[in-house]
């Protein structure tokens, strides 16, 4: 072989033509090393769609690349010799292959990073790691940005965003750039709550072909006991697929996103939502490229600025952040429990057998499609495990498990920081507690549901109302302070003693009556 060869390895997130490890080789010096390993189907017990949806995007991802005549070395999980991990795989590569260098990009969670950057010196041959260019914002800048702030608030770091990739932005005639409509955020215009009766597009939804069927039989075969069903897998795999699944969105969807982004409608998974953060995240569509499309969509007089704004919002603004986030805290973040919550996470968030009607919808659409939208995950899932008490590992491992899109760069900071408050306050600027009152405002949820949010203790009264007040009281030395939510003390400090014990009582009796999650569900440990 010749002595200028490289070792590409490709991980299952990283499908993009464009990667950085990949830009300046030629398909004669280069083989590209893609990996189905067990340690990263297994760290935690991921749903299968998400197993069998990166599996298969890896699959047509090294066809596509060796049609286009690159040398392809592809390792599937049910191959003899597979060693189960990435250096395994790495290592026996260099075996079969001699190459001079390794030239991979860097990883984006921290655990494998750490096995990255052990390459080095475990092989002989030049070990190259390089940065990761399909985010706007890299990890010197995050850091920089966050030095010396007293709070890192997401607003001001996506207000640097738009500055950065000029989206929607205008001059304001001096010379300066300002925001369209000259209003940064339009959050506060996307929050109606949606009539069930109304027409909502549906997404384009793609059967599985050859290489994905013979995929979800493996996964049937090695991970049956893993949550979710394979019933409906319906996501799309190719960037092809992906694309005409932006096609769509930007067509039929994004005009009534903004306003209902946070409706929720029992038995309705989509509504108005993209469904492409599975494919972002896996590198099968440019995020800058489809916030490129919502601008010229708001442009063109397609979409109104608050759709447009807050799907922008979303990705340069959240998802950049997010990832800065994670990177700046770890790895104290994954252990970090400043709420003290120690509550094992309930068995029905693996069953969804529960009464609580929202609950069970959510856990539903869960297990169904391994998804479920952004107020679904923070408002309803997140609520419950975060006035319940619940440990964030245990939140952590379930939120990282269950969801399409999740890897533990995004997935942690939303549940440590966003959801639970583990982080003490970093991120948010207070926890995001509620009583069954949002969850009625914003869903039909309540209507036919065993309890009422309306009662507030007694039979039949909505658990949410009790251990909301549960929570703000145990947690009164630690939030009273917080500016955001102080008065909420003077309502409390407002009931009597009688109306207190009540709502404690009912909080008490709830908690007491959940049944843990069995073992069976927990993260793999050997």
């Amino acid at each position: 072989m010749s002595q200028k060869l490289a070792l590409v390895p490709i991980l299952g997130d990283q499908l993009t033509r464009t990667l950085a490890s990949l830009r300046g080789r030629t398909k004669d010096d280069t083989v590209v090393l893609m990996m189905e390993v067990w340690d990263e189907a297994t760290y935690v017990k991921h749903h299968k769609q998400k197993i069998a949806l990166i599996f298969s995007a890896m699959r047509h991802f090294a066809s596509e690349l060796g049609e286009a005549g690159w040398q392809v070395d592809y390792v599937k999980l049910d191959d003899e010799e597979n060693s189960g991990s990435f250096t395994g795989e790495v290592a026996r590569a260099i075996e079969r292959h001699s190459p001079a260098a390794v030239h991979v990009t860097e990883a984006s969670e921290w655990r494998v990073q750490q096995q990255i950057e052990e390459w080095p010196d475990k092989f002989a041959c030049e070990v190259d790691i390089l940065p990761d260019g399909r985010f706007l914002c890299n990890h010197a800048e995050f850091q920089d940005w966050a030095k010396d702030r007293k709070q890192l608030t997401m607003e001001l770091f996506y207000r640097e965003m738009r500055k950065k990739t000029g989206l929607l932005m205008g001059d304001d005639g001096q010379g300066k750039m300002k925001p369209e409509g000259d209003k940064w955020n339009y959050d506060a215009d996307n929050r109606e709550s949606l009539d069930g009766d109304m027409f909502i597009p549906k997404r384009p939804k793609f059967a599985p072909d050859d290489i994905t069927s013979e995929v979800i039989t493996l996964v049937e075969d090695r991970f049956g006991d893993h949550f979710g069903s394979l019933d409906r897998f319906e996501w799309p795999v190719t960037s092809a697929d992906a694309e005409k699944a932006a096609d769509a969105f930007f067509a039929e969807r994004i005009e009534q996103f903004g306003p209902y982004q946070d409706a929720m409608v029992y038995g309705s998974d989509d509504l108005y939502h993209s469904m492409l953060s599975t494919s972002i995240n896996l590198g099968l569509l440019d995020p800058l490229k489809l916030c490129e499309r919502a601008e010229q969509a708001y442009k063109d007089g397609k979409a109104p600025l608050n759709s447009v704004e807050g799907f922008i919002r979303q990705i340069i603004g959240w998802r950049e952040y997010v990832r800065g986030f994670y990177w700046l805290f770890m790895p104290g973040l994954a252990d970090a429990n400043e709420m003290e919550a120690t509550r094992p996470l309930p068995e029905f968030f693996w069953t969804g057998e529960t009464d609580m009607r929202c609950l069970s919808d959510c856990i539903r659409s869960t297990h169904e499609n391994a998804h479920a939208h952004h107020i679904q995950r923070l408002m309803v899932l997140g609520n419950f495990c975060l006035i319940a008490g619940i440990d964030p590992k245990q939140v952590q491992d379930w939120y990282l498990a269950v969801y399409a899109d999740a890897y533990e760069w995004v997935e942690l900071p939303n549940v440590a920081g966003m959801i639970l408050y583990a982080d003490g306050g970093k991120l948010a600027t207070k926890p995001y507690a509620a009583s069954g009152n949002y969850i009625n405002k914003m869903s039909d949820y309540c209507k036919d549901c065993a309890y009422s949010p309306s009662k507030k203790s007694g039979e039949g009264a909505c658990p949410f109302g009790p251990l909301y007040w549960d929570f703000m009281d145990r947690h009164r030395e630690r939030l009273k302070s917080n500016h955001r939510i102080g008065r909420i003390y003077s309502t409390w400090d407002r009931m009597g003693d009688e109306k207190k014990r009540d709502y404690l009582d009912h909080a008490d009796n709830f908690l007491d009556s959940l049944t843990p999650a069995s073992k069976g569900w927990a993260r793999e440990t050997n």
